[in-house]
């Protein structure tokens, strides 16, 4: 199944990606690029600059795998100079329209389907489907910017030197996070160190920094979870006596309630740890609705609430007091 998958993601990828060879460089700056989730635009605009003018259309709180484009979303990409999208079915309602832009030669590219290719990196869950959220292992997030680089290199080759070097001063900032959260998620009690979720979002993170990942749901928000497996659950976390779990921005809360609700039951004092940021960033215009912020508040909100050390502003002190 998992060969049959990476044929489909491949397919899908190397058609758009040839769609985009078509074009030739931009006429004039700045060149209009669209993308989808926050986390895709944010490394767009620090890598592309004053070249482009960026707009994102999935914004705050709201769930990429549900996400219909509107008719102004259809609009938008079609006058787009070029599109960026995240990939490996994260934004799988939009297939249909990337593959309909591309069709007429605008340079669509897929950042992480981009990384299938380097090494055994990218994940994938029970049913070997591939897990799309990459940006939650900082270490991927730095190979998602290479990839964007090298694209928007690609797109206008007499500016490919400004991105590189934008692209080499947004990776120092990102290798700083990358440490960050290797060390406050690291002084979580190691007995303590289990993550649980509403849905499978956090899988990279715990690989990268050795947390325990357990989500309600799967790597999608389309699965459901049932009572079984709410019941499991809240049975591991009163007999390993885990103080909190956690809630997400862009996801319903009622299966996280469900949890607390069944631990109180079984006499195991159960909180919400705090609200984490999965499938969008924070608000636009805060330290959270940026890349760095959000990966910042969501590993210092994590250690925090697990018993780890942090600080309350995150590793820059720029946490909105709220969070």
């Amino acid at each position: 199944m998992k060969n049959h998958w990476k044929k489909i993601c491949a397919t899908f990828s190397g058609f758009i990606l040839a769609g985009g060879a078509l074009l030739a460089a931009p006429d004039s700056y700045p060149y209009n690029a669209v993308t989808t989730v926050g986390m895709i635009t944010d490394v767009v605009k620090n890598v592309a600059g004053d070249k482009a003018q960026v707009e994102g259309i999935i914004g705050e709180g709201i769930d990429p795998h549900l996400y219909k484009p509107t008719r102004k979303d259809v609009v938008e990409m079609s006058q787009a100079d070029i599109i960026f999208y995240s990939g490996l079915m994260l934004e799988g309602k939009m297939a249909d329209v990337l593959i309909r832009v591309a069709r007429k030669g605008k340079p669509v590219y897929a950042v992480t389907e981009e990384i299938l290719d380097r090494g055994d990196y990218v994940m994938t869950d029970e049913s070997e489907h591939y897990d799309p959220h990459v940006w939650m292992d900082v270490r991927g997030w730095i190979m998602a910017t290479e990839v964007i680089a090298e694209s928007l290199a690609e797109y206008d080759p007499a500016n490919a030197d400004f991105y590189a070097a934008n692209a080499a001063a947004y990776i120092v900032k990102l290798e700083e996070l990358d440490a960050y959260a290797t060390k406050v998620i690291e002084s979580v009690p190691e007995n303590q160190r289990y993550l649980v979720t509403a849905h499978d979002a956090f899988n990279y993170l715990g690989r990268a920094y050795g947390i325990e990942v357990m989500g309600i749901q799967g790597i999608s928000t389309e699965s459901e979870a049932g009572v079984r497996d709410i019941e499991n659950l809240v049975d591991f976390l009163a007999e390993n006596q885990i103080p909190a779990v956690f809630v997400e921005s862009s996801v319903s809360d009622k299966n996280v309630r469900a949890l607390i609700e069944g631990a109180n039951a079984r006499g195991h004092s159960l909180v919400v740890g705090g609200e984490l940021f999965s499938d969008a960033m924070g608000p636009e215009g805060t330290y959270e609705g940026t890349y760095i912020g959000m990966i910042d508040h969501n590993v210092t909100t994590i250690s925090r609430a697990l018993g780890g050390v942090a600080p309350e502003g995150g590793m820059n002190e720029e946490l909105s007091p709220s969070h």
